[in-house]
């Protein structure tokens, strides 16, 4: 009850709206960010460095999905990162600066990818093998002795490379899938199992 001008008025408390601790819900999305992120780079850096087919790798699917659910400075840096460290074990090259680099482009895209529908996710992955396979057989055109440096050694850099596309697509097709529902899937089953203890 409150009192008003000398009288009592009775307060209908169901009605009153409590608020929630913000301080302990912005907690949570930093641990889980935290958690997200140091997942996904152990995850990504563990199927780089294991035997694969060529060009069979989450790299592309890892830029697409950070660049749409974290800021833009953790989505670019993320896959460099995993390049990096992987990198330390494969070996660098004289064709890193442009295979860095398409990531990035690749994590900018990712970044209007907000909506997670099947269609956007697969057309996105779609576009991002594209941008991989321009950008990355031009440094090879570019940066080793392999090809002739005019428009007739391009063509044929990319022309060889065409073979290899596939295996891009179909891993930035797959692992971007898996990225994205099986994220969301992993909340889903904390949020599960979390309550069943309760």
């Amino acid at each position: 009850m409150i009192e008003l001008s000398g009288k009592l008025i009775p307060i209908d408390r169901s009605k009153v709206k409590m608020q929630k601790p913000k301080l302990q819900i912005k907690s949570q999305k930093l641990d889980r960010s935290f958690f997200s992120v140091l997942g996904l780079v152990g995850i990504t850096i563990f199927l780089r460095l294991i035997p694969h087919p060529p060009n069979f790798a989450p790299i592309g699917a890892l830029a697409i999905f950070s660049g749409s659910q974290f800021n833009k400075k953790t989505a670019w840096l993320l896959p460099l990162v995993v390049m990096f460290v992987s990198d330390v074990f494969l070996g660098f090259h004289s064709v890193i600066p442009f295979v860095y680099g398409s990531f990035v482009i690749i994590a900018l895209l990712g970044s209007f990818l907000k909506k997670n529908q099947p269609g956007r996710v697969l057309g996105v992955g779609f576009l991002s093998s594209i941008i991989f396979f321009i950008v990355s057989n031009f440094g090879v055109w570019l940066m080793t002795n392999l090809y002739t440096k005019n428009l007739s050694g391009l063509i044929n850099c990319y022309a060889m490379a065409v073979p290899f596309f596939r295996n891009t697509l179909l891993s930035d097709v797959i692992f971007t899938a898996v990225f994205f529902y099986g994220y969301q899937l992993f909340f889903v089953f904390l949020k599960k199992l979390r309550f069943s203890f309760k």
